[in-house]
């Protein structure tokens, strides 16, 4: 039987096949896109930028080698999401973005293969291509979408904080979000803090979250608002607060007792557990011969216990 949110996510893409900014990849144009998509791969992972429709064959498995597994082809996998290309002003190809074909978290649209080649950057292409996949969820009543970015990649994760969208989680990457029960966020400094605003319709933007500093040690302080706030900003706001402090090379440790619990929040939470997902990150990196040059820098401190659930003790009822 097919759950009402598959049907819901087939007619969401109908309506990115039938808008203005997309143009859904036809059968023949597989290779292009994938090379389109192996550019924004190349250009994230190894900070280099490629021409994607003059790569040669030879030049192209050069470039899958260097990636690794994430430079892997995956014919087989276009069945599952859809493709399409995002067109200019003049209807002329610039960029790439794919559609799942089922949905993630919950319930929401899963985005990938976002690129604009560079020379059509600047002009808002990709912002309007995830404002059209959004309507299309939301018109059919999905909440919004998901999309991944590696800590790595760092002026993929700055673009998404600058489009709003929210930290949902660090599992093996960096998961982003727009949902109709988040608001706007944005970050301003204060007083050598930062602090975490949200747009009310009646006051503004409102202050929700406040970090500073207390030598080495994070310090993290709500406001009344956070604490009354709905139950969807109440449990990101802290990831998404966190993501920031990490691009501003702040402290994301609280003290040597929160860092010994950092695995509690493995996926998504507290700042400590991003402080040691980035540096898992880095080091996955750094295995592979590329470059971490995230601005976060680690105190030194005792590792933390491994990111895993606890083991619950047998009950002995058997």
């Amino acid at each position: 039987m097919v759950r009402s949110w598959d049907a819901a996510v087939e007619r969401a893409q109908d309506r990115l096949v039938a808008g203005v900014r997309l143009r859904a990849a036809v059968e023949g144009e597989e290779r292009r896109f994938a090379r389109w998509d192996l550019a924004s791969l190349v250009e994230g992972g190894l900070g280099e930028r490629v021409d994607p429709d003059a790569l040669a064959p030879q030049a192209e498995r050069g470039w899958r080698e260097r990636l690794g597994e994430s430079g892997r082809d995956w014919p087989g996998g276009e069945l599952y999401r859809r493709r399409y290309w995002i067109r200019d002003d003049a209807g002329e190809v610039a960029g790439t973005v794919a559609v799942d074909n089922w949905t993630k978290g919950p319930s929401q649209l899963a985005v990938s293969s976002l690129y604009v080649r560079p020379e059509a950057r600047g002009r808002g292409l990709a912002a309007a291509a995830l404002d059209e996949v959004y309507a299309a969820a939301t018109a059919e009543g999905l909440p919004g979408f998901r999309l991944e970015a590696h800590w790595t990649w760092q002026p993929a994760v700055r673009y998404y904080l600058r489009r709003g969208l929210w930290v949902v989680g660090w599992k093996r990457s960096l998961s982003f979000a727009r949902m109709p029960q988040l608001p706007l966020h944005r970050v301003r400094e204060e007083d050598g803090r930062l602090l975490l605003l949200v747009a009310d319709r009646q006051r503004g933007w409102v202050p929700i979250l406040a970090a500073g500093q207390e030598g080495r040690w994070l310090r993290l302080d709500e406001t009344a608002d956070y604490r009354g706030c709905d139950g969807w900003v109440h449990e990101y706001a802290r990831s998404t607060l966190a993501l920031y402090l990490a691009l501003a090379g702040r402290p994301l440790v609280r003290g040597p007792q929160w860092w010994a619990e950092a695995w509690r929040w493995a996926d998504a939470g507290e700042p400590e557990g991003l402080a040691v997902r980035i540096e898992e990150f880095e080091r996955a990196a750094r295995a592979t011969g590329r470059a971490a040059a995230g601005p976060y820098r680690p105190v030194e401190l005792p590792q933390p216990a491994p990111l895993a659930a606890p083991q619950l003790a047998d009950s002995g009822d058997g």
